[in-house]
Parts: C-alpha cells; sequence; structure tokens
C-alpha cells in the first residue's frame, strides 16, 4: 500500500510543476517576438524547490524577511500564486512586459518579495545588515516595535564566489550578528561548469572563523534508511567519495547506469548487492538523488532544530535539475526540457492537458491540502510590508561662518541636529567605513553615540587621555561604525532605508563616504536603490580638492553617477545655506511614497520620492552672506539659480556646479569689467535639471505643448548669441548638455583624467578648470572679439 504523501511534499511538487511551466511556457508556448530563448533557470529552481517548501511551509514566521536567491524566483513566484498572492496572467507573463520578474523585486513583482535579489551576492549580504537594524530599532524604546524575526538569505553555491559575501561576514562578527540564516544550495554546478572539489571544507572554516554554526544537510530520509540497512554503510561511503562531477554524470544518466557504476566500484558483495537488488531502476535513481536538500521533510527538520539566534549556514547538498529530466547535466544552468521531454514529465506530475495552470491540478485530496494552507503560520497575516508615519521635518539653518567648505557646513548642521530634540534627530541613523572623522560626523558622533547592544565605555576617556572623539558605545547610540568597505555601507543603507517597510519603524539613514570611492560600492548602491531603500549618501571630498593625496583619491565620474543613477537625486552645492536648504528639503524627500505623476512645475517626480547623494568638499570658501529669497532657496532644490542674471546685451554666461564657485565667480567679475550683462548660473543639481528636461520632452512630445522644465525657462532669455562656459571639478559631460537645451554654443570644462598630487590651484590650473583658464576659453568662444579683462593674476 503506497503511504499518502505529506502535505509538505504535495506542496513541494506543486510548486516543481508549476515553475517549470511557467519558464517552458514563456519559452516555448507563448508567441515569441525577438526569436530568442526568454529563459528562466529550470535546473536552478528545481534544486531549491524542497528548500523553499520547507523554509516557508514550516519554518517561517511572519516577521521573518528572506532573500530568495535570484534562480529560485519561478518557484517564488509559484509559491505565491499557490497562496493567492499572484495571479496567472503574471505568471504567463514571466519574463515579459508587466509579467512576473526574472528575479524577485520589491518594485516591480507584486508578490510578497522582502529584498530584492538578482546581483548575485547581494541579497545574501543584505540580510546580514537587516539583522542588524533591527537590532537597532529593538534596542530602542520606540512605541509599536514588533518582535524580532529571523533574516534568511537562500544563495547558491557558485554565489559564494562574491567577495561582497565575506566583508559582510567579517562585519557581522564585529557587530555580534544574530538572527540570521544563510541557507547554501549546495548543488556543485554553476553556470560554466561544476564547482571544484572541497568547496564545503572552506565553507566550513570560513563561517567558523566568524562565528557561525554550520549544519551540513547532506542525506535525504531515504538515503539514511538505506544507510541502515546491511551493506548501507559501504554505499554511504561510496557516496562521500564520489566526485561531484560524476555524481552529477550518472544523475544525468539514470539508474540503471547508476547500477552499474556501483556494482562496479562497491563488487559483488552480498549485503550492497542485496541492497540495490531491493530496488528497481526508477527507485534507485530516486535513492540516489535524495540529498538532504532535496528532501523537503529533513529540510523541515532540520530549520526546527534550530532553537537559537546565533548565525547559522545550512549547506544543502541538493541536484541541479532535481525530479526532472535534465536532471544533472553540466550544461543545464542555462539549459531548458525540450516540448518532447515536458510532455513526457507532465505525464509522469499527473498533470492532465489543459490543467496545467491549475494551482492544485494532480492532487489527491485538493480540500484536504487547502485546509493545511490555511494553516501556514508565515502566510497567516498576508503580505507584510509595513509603513510607518512621515517625521515632522524640523527648519534646518546653515552655519554663519563667513567661509566654510560644505563638508564643514554638513557637519555643523548635523551637530545642530544633534543639540535638539525632535523626533526626526531621533531617528537618524549615521554610518560610515571608517572616514568617520574626516567627513565630519565626528561632532554628531560625540553627542548621538556609536550603536552596540551591550554599552562599552571610552577607554581613551577612562583614561584621561585628550581625544576630540568621544567614542562611547550604547544601545541608544545612533552611528554604527564600518569597516573599509563600501559595499557593506551601500547595504547597510539600503537595509536601513527600508526599516519603515520591512520592520515598520522609520529610520533617516545618513551614509559618509569618500567620494572617488563610491565607486567602489556601486553594485550595492544600484541594488539599495533597486530596492526603493530610503537613505542620504554624502560624498566627500569631491573632485581634485584632496589634491595632496594623488589621483586615487579624486573623484572624476561621480557626477555622472548621480544623475545615471536610478531613484537618487544627486546634488553638488557650493555654498553652506544651498546644503542647508537641499538637507532640510532631502529629509521629507526620504520619506515621501506618493504617486508617479510629474510636477508639472518642474516635470520631476517628487512625490514618489527616493534617496539623496550629496557631493560635498574639504575646500573652504567665503559665502555669499544670507540669502532666503524664494527663488534662490526654490533654485537651490530644483537644480539651478541664477547667482547672477543675464542681461539683455549678454554675451558670455558661466553655469557651475560645486566647488569651482569660487573660479566661476572670479572670471565673470574680470569678464564683467567689460561686459556687464555676463550671466553666472549657480548649478546646484545637473541630475535634477536634466531630469526635468527630458520628462518635459517627453511631455511634449505625447501632445503636452506647455511642458516646460525648469532649465528651459532659467535658459529663455538668453539670447540666442551668447556663449555657454560650464565648469565642473568633475567630468565635463556632467554640464556639457546645457547648451542643448535653446541651442547656445557651449565649451565644457572639468576633469577628464587621474590628477596628481599638489595644491588645490596646482590641479586646477593642471585640468583647466581655474579662473584664467576660463577666461582663456570665454576669449575663443567670443570668435576672437577683444574683451576688456585682465588675468586672474592681476587681481
Amino acid at each position: 500500500m503506497t503511504r499518502p504523501a505529506s502535505p509538505l511534499k504535495t506542496i513541494e511538487q506543486r510548486l516543481l510543476w508549476l515553475s517549470h511551466w511557467m519558464i517552458h511556457n514563456a519559452n516555448h508556448v507563448r508567441p515569441k517576438v525577438d526569436d530568442i530563448k526568454v529563459g528562466g533557470h529550470q535546473a536552478s529552481s528545481a534544486s531549491m524547490v524542497s528548500i523553499l517548501t520547507a523554509l516557508y511551509f514550516s519554518a517561517l514566521k511572519p516577521e521573518d524577511r528572506v532573500a530568495v536567491k535570484p534562480h529560485g524566483s519561478p518557484v517564488f513566484h509559484a509559491m505565491q500564486y499557490l497562496m493567492g498572492q499572484q495571479t496567472r496572467e503574471k505568471l504567463e507573463a514571466f519574463r515579459g512586459f508587466g509579467g512576473a520578474q526574472s528575479y524577485p523585486s520589491r518594485t516591480k513583482d507584486i508578490d510578497d518579495v522582502d529584498f530584492s535579489t538578482g546581483s548575485v551576492g547581494l541579497g545574501v549580504g543584505i540580510t546580514a545588515f537587516a539583522a542588524l537594524i533591527q537590532d537597532y530599532i529593538l534596542a530602542k524604546d520606540w512605541e509599536g516595535t514588533l518582535p524580532p524575526g529571523r533574516m534568511v538569505a537562500l544563495a547558491g553555491d557558485a554565489e559564494l564566489d562574491e567577495g561582497n559575501i565575506y566583508e559582510a561576514l567579517q562585519e557581522g562578527w564585529k557587530h555580534d550578528l544574530r538572527n540570521c540564516w544563510w541557507i547554501i544550495d549546495y548543488n556543485r554546478q554553476s553556470l560554466d561548469g561544476v564547482v571544484r572539489e572541497g568547496l564545503f571544507d572552506r565553507i566550513e572554516k570560513i563561517f567558523g572563523a566568524f562565528g557561525w554554526d554550520v549544519v551540513r544537510v547532506k542525506y535525504g530520509a531515504l538515503q539514511r534508511a538505506a544507510f541502515q540497512e546491511p551493506g548501507g554503510e559501504a554505499l554511504r561511503g561510496w557516496i562521500d567519495a564520489c566526485p561531484n562531477q560524476l555524481y552529477s554524470a550518472l544523475t544525468y544518466q539514470g539508474g540503471a547506469v547508476w547500477r552499474r557504476h556501483l556494482m562496479d566500484d562497491l563488487g559483488d558483495q552480498g549485503d550492497v548487492s542485496a541492497l540495490l537488488d531491493a530496488r528497481n531502476d526508477r527507485e534507485l535513481a530516486t535513492l540516489m538523488e535524495n540529498l538532504g536538500g532535496n528532501c523537503v521533510d529533513t529540510m523541515a527538520e532540520t530549520f526546527a532544530a534550530i532553537d537559537h539566534d546565533r548565525p547559522t549556514c545550512f549547506l544543502c547538498y541538493t541536484v541541479k535539475g532535481w525530479g526532472t529530466p535534465i536532471a544533472g547535466h553540466k550544461d543545464n544552468h542555462g539549459g531548458l526540457m525540450t516540448t518532447a521531454q515536458m510532455a513526457e514529465w507532465q505525464a509522469h506530475m499527473g498533470i492532465a492537458e489543459g490543467q496545467e495552470w491549475e494551482p492544485l491540478a494532480g492532487v489527491s485530496d485538493p480540500e484536504g491540502l487547502r485546509a493545511f494552507l490555511d494553516t501556514v503560520p508565515f502566510f497567516a497575516k498576508g503580505p507584510r510590508r509595513y509603513t510607518a508615519a512621515a517625521l515632522p521635518v524640523p527648519p534646518v539653518a546653515a552655519p554663519t561662518d563667513a567661509v566654510i567648505s560644505t563638508q564643514m557646513a554638513f557637519g555643523k548642521i548635523l551637530d545642530a541636529l544633534a543639540k535638539g530634540s525632535s523626533d526626526l534627530a531621533a531617528r537618524i541613523l549615521t554610518t560610515s567605513p571608517d572616514v568617520t572623522g574626516t567627513t565630519s560626523l565626528g561632532p554628531w558622533v560625540n553627542r548621538r553615540k556609536l550603536f552596540a547592544r551591550e554599552a562599552r565605555a571610552d577607554t581613551f576617556l577612562e583614561q584621561r587621555i585628550p581625544s576630540t572623539a568621544k567614542w562611547a558605545f550604547a544601545p541608544d547610540g545612533q552611528h554604527i561604525e564600518l569597516g573599509i568597505a563600501e559595499m557593506n555601507l551601500f547595504l547597510l543603507l539600503g537595509a536601513a532605508g527600508l526599516s519603515h517597510a520591512l520592520f515598520g519603524q522609520r529610520l533617516i539613514p545618513i551614509g559618509t563616504v569618500y567620494d572617488p570611492f563610491v565607486a567602489r560600492g556601486l553594485d550595492a548602491l544600484n541594488y539599495a536603490c533597486y530596492q526603493d531603500a530610503r537613505f542620504l549618501i554624502v560624498g566627500t571630498p569631491s573632485g581634485v580638492t584632496l589634491a595632496p593625496e594623488g589621483g586615487a583619491h579624486q573623484s572624476v565620474g561621480t557626477p555622472l553617477i548621480g544623475m545615471a543613477q536610478d531613484g537618487l537625486a544627486a546634488f553638488e552645492p557650493a555654498y553652506a545655506d544651498e546644503l542647508a536648504v537641499i538637507l532640510e528639503w532631502a529629509f521629507g524627500y526620504l520619506q515621501r511614497d506618493g504617486e508617479g505623476d510629474p510636477d508639472e512645475r518642474t516635470w520631476l517626480r517628487d512625490e514618489t520620492g527616493g534617496s539623496v547623494y550629496l557631493r560635498l568638499t574639504t575646500s573652504p570658501i567665503e559665502q555669499p552672506g544670507q540669502r532666503a529669497d524664494d527663488a534662490f532657496r526654490q533654485g537651490a532644490i530644483d537644480g539651478a539659480y541664477w547667482l547672477r542674471p543675464p542681461g539683455p546685451n549678454c554675451e558670455v554666461v558661466i553655469a557651475y556646479q560645486g566647488a569651482v564657485a569660487p573660479e566661476a565667480v572670479e572670471a565673470a567679475g574680470l569678464i564683467g569689467e567689460g561686459r556687464r550683462d555676463i550671466g553666472v548660473l549657480a548649478v546646484t543639481s545637473a541630475d535634477r535639471l536634466n531630469a526635468g528636461w527630458t520628462a518635459a520632452q517627453r511631455a511634449r512630445s505625447r501632445g503636452n505643448a506647455r511642458a516646460t522644465s525648469h532649465v528651459e525657462r532659467l535658459l529663455a532669455d538668453v539670447p540666442s548669441h551668447c556663449a555657454m562656459i560650464t565648469v565642473i571639478d568633475g567630468h565635463p559631460a556632467t554640464l556639457s548638455w546645457l547648451g542643448a537645451v535653446h541651442g547656445h554654443r557651449t565649451l565644457p570644462l572639468g576633469v577628464e583624467h587621474f590628477g596628481q598630487t599638489g595644491t588645490i590651484g596646482d590641479l586646477r590650473r593642471h585640468h583647466g578648470i581655474d579662473a584664467d583658464s576660463i577666461l582663456e576659453k570665454v576669449q575663443g568662444l567670443t570668435c576672437g572679439r577683444p574683451l576688456r579683462f585682465g588675468t586672474a593674476a592681476d587681481l
């Protein structure tokens, strides 16, 4: 008599079928337009199906959060469909326009995605930082704090090649990581081949060194039972000694080849022969493929046995393509079942023709299974995306120093917030990768302390050793100090920037980094923005202003990163009052979650909100005095304002962004001796100017003839014959497009090559962004007509 399948086994088989049919439909049934393979990773989905089933339908609680392996996304979508949180229409359009996404996406999918995945390794790492943010919230006395959950990552073994995973491991150790599970699908196959022998030994040693428990899940229930039979120990020894490539190849070839190979290797021993002879070829293949990660009951028991909050790595042995005709083949990572294979497999799975999309097709007791599904704890509360009220933004005042850098002004503004008692200040979380002091966060940290679950005194303070840094650690601390790993910085900002949705508590995360090293964490920055995490990133010092440090510490392309990065509003203020206005706006912008309709004043979708990037400088400059007029304030937010409006006879406009303001102003003053109508455009955000301009153009192409962007209005009265010089301490392409707005002749100045050591003046002259270089270019743009001005040296 056949034993009835357990609910978990039945669910596993439903998810296996639905995920594979979804992929098959996309590649072989749905009409093709581009005549290319759609893909979908059938084999990688199959290796994860038992793990995902045991995790979601047995182990998880609603407060747990999961990052699903990118290539396991079809199983995730199938699971959500089974639970009524995904639609058939979306699955039929899998990997198509508007359909279920190739990899789980918080922003693009309708099902209950906790963390987006896709760029491998990042979904793993962010769970460690989400666990740290959860501890940060739990340590605060905030009303409505949720009970702690586990932060879980599901990863393929090849994903462990990603270096950011090991950076995250080290940071987790430093911060006493807990409530974090990483579940490794150890199928021993990657895109290009089979994983090298002995990887699991290295994995265990690395994780153990950082304080993780490692649970090896190697054998399924069928294998463990067989090991108890006479001859079972010999079989276990053979499995343990079998190379990865051979195990995969035998899996693909099936039961008869398994039998022949085992008999050849183990010999015709009575006990072993009896063990093998007791099973037909199909049963023998099932036994040999019953590794721990492909046994749903084994996985459920393994998860249930964890009764502590220590970080735990589960090393789950699986077969890639398990349960399908392509199981074990080394080319199966991107491979697909053929139409003939799928038809044969459909019959094997007991799915009637026309019932392919039915959630419970082939289930012998659908009412019983539905009753079980209704009691699964993880799904009991439905979607688990929370909201948190927006925090009031207090007025932000600029420092009154006559000469100050934007970096120093930023530190003073934060210090002023630290002195106050606003709700916003209480929710600010700062972080930095070992550059806290050199990015002007020191005063904030001294007042608001560093975070740790258990208080730790500042030894230097206790020993009465003078120091400007008062580094006391406490549960109520509001700064998280990181090591030198920018990937970790952006993963932490991503996790903190999702706290309102993940944990129901709003944070205002602020990270500081050396501006040239934004690029070192660019993948994680993009990943955080793709999830719509909300944070403020401060890159400083900008351009070549850290002149004595040389080219390695000078940023060239970061303004273009700010312009190109979706979900990130980039600013580069030159003056402290601009920075104060932008910061006050940014604190509100981080908290917005409105509609995507554009504001017809700027054509920017500001009501949706997003993250903010500030590119600041260490170079002190003379401040322009108090400015509070609406045109200045709104212009600083919208991206530009006239520092010196052009007159009707204007021949030259100088448009600058950021630290080169003094050079632009100096050059304009000299030119103004002979040309009083010269204009000076102060650009605070090439990003927002450009985004509004392109959006207005799209609106006009769709029939709205009145759509006009902020930059178009700013430049509307500039005479058509006027020449334009753009200047930035960064790549000149950042502002070069300004001439295209109304067709003005434009010459962009900036930095295109790695710098060298020297003074700021040396490097400005070297790159041609000093006042004399601006004057020289103006002469060229005015077609050689003499202008009455001297040189900067004449002043």
